[in-house]
C-alpha cells in the first residue's frame, strides 16, 4: 500500500520488481487481492501483450486515507482515486514512470548503489514566481557506492511519450532553468540582502535535469532529443543554465536492456553518449 501511495499506479509484476524482485508473483497477487476485498486498493484492467488482463493497481480513497500519516510518505498528499475510469485517464503515463524506476533500480541492485520505491518520488512540484510552478514527473535520489565512498546524485525526470510536440517538450527546459534563478521573497518584507535561491530550500545541490523518451520511432526519439538541444545551446536562460547543471536525454528501451549506468544518455550540450553519472 505505501508503494502504491508512493507511485501512484503500478502493475502487479512492476510492484513484484519494484518490492521482491526475487519473491513470485503469486505472493504480490496475494497480498494485492487481500487488500481488495477489504476496500483499501482495487485496479483497471490493461490489455497485456499477449492479450492477457494485467492490473494496474491504485490505493481507494479508504487506502490513501491509512497510508497518509506514514513516516516514508510524509509531505506527500494523499491521492486517492476514485473509479477505474479516472484511473484509467492516468495510467499510461504512470506506468511509464514506474518503468524508468524500474531501470534504475535494477540497475542500482546490479552494481550495489542504493535506489530504493522511496527513492523515486512522482509529481515533485515548486514554484518559479509569478505564481506558476514546475512538476517533475520524479525526482530521483541514487547514492553510488564504491568501497567506502559514497556519492550522493539527484536528479529531476521528465517521461515523454511522444505525445505532445518536440517544442513543448523542450520549453521544460526554460521552467527548470527559472527554477534554478528563483529567488523566494518573504512575505511582506523589503529586500535588504540577496535570497538564496528557492531550491536550496530543499537540494543541497541542483538536481540534474534527466529526460526519458519513448512512445516514438528511433528517428523522431532521435529528433525530440535535437529538440531538446536546441533549446539548451540557443536561449539565453537555458543556455546559462546548462553550463551549471548537467542535462541529459534517453530513450527508454535503452535504459531497460543496457542500464542507465551505460553510455545511453546524449548531453543536452553536446558531445557523445556516456552515463547518467558522467553527464
Amino acid at each position: 500500500m505505501t508503494a502504491l501511495a508512493q507511485h501512484r499506479i503500478a502493475t502487479t509484476g512492476q510492484l513484484r520488481r519494484m518490492l521482491r524482485p526475487n519473491g513470485t508473483r503469486q505472493l504480490i497477487s496475494r497480498a494485492l487481492n487481500k487488500l481488495r476485498s477489504d476496500g483499501f486498493v482495487d485496479y483497471t484492467v490493461l490489455p497485456g501483450p499477449d492479450r492477457s488482463p494485467t492490473h494496474a493497481w491504485y490505493l481507494t480513497p479508504d487506502g490513501a486515507k491509512l497510508t497518509r500519516d506514514l513516516p516514508v510518505l510524509r509531505g506527500r498528499p494523499p491521492y486517492p482515486i476514485t473509479s477505474t475510469t479516472a484511473a484509467s485517464l492516468k495510467t499510461a503515463h504512470t506506468l511509464t514512470v514506474v518503468r524508468a524506476h524500474l531501470a534504475f533500480a535494477a540497475d542500482a541492485r546490479r552494481l550495489g548503489h542504493e535506489h530504493g520505491p522511496w527513492d523515486w518520488t512522482p509529481e515533485v512540484s515548486h514554484s518559479i514566481g509569478e505564481g506558476e510552478r514546475v512538476v517533475a514527473d520524479a525526482v530521483l535520489h541514487y547514492t553510488v557506492v564504491r568501497g567506502e565512498q559514497r556519492r550522493k546524485l539527484r536528479a529531476f525526470v521528465e517521461v515523454d511519450r511522444a505525445t505532445m510536440s518536440g517544442e513543448r517538450l523542450a520549453v521544460k527546459l526554460i521552467e527548470y532553468a527559472r527554477l534554478h534563478q528563483y529567488e523566494a521573497q518573504p512575505v511582506g518584507r523589503r529586500r535588504r540582502v540577496a535570497a538564496e535561491p528557492g531550491w536550496m530550500r530543499w537540494y543541497p545541490v541542483f538536481p540534474r535535469v534527466l529526460f526519458v523518451l519513448t512512445g516514438a520511432s528511433r528517428s523522431r526519439l532521435e529528433g525530440r532529443i535535437s529538440d531538446l538541444q536546441a533549446m539548451a545551446t540557443q536561449h539565453p536562460l537555458v543556455a546559462a543554465f546548462a553550463g551549471e547543471v548537467a542535462l541529459g536525454a534517453a530513450v527508454l528501451e535503452d535504459l531497460e536492456q543496457h542500464g542507465p549506468a551505460q553510455a545511453v544518455w546524449t548531453p543536452l550540450t553536446g558531445g557523445t553518449p556516456r552515463p547518467w553519472t558522467d553527464l
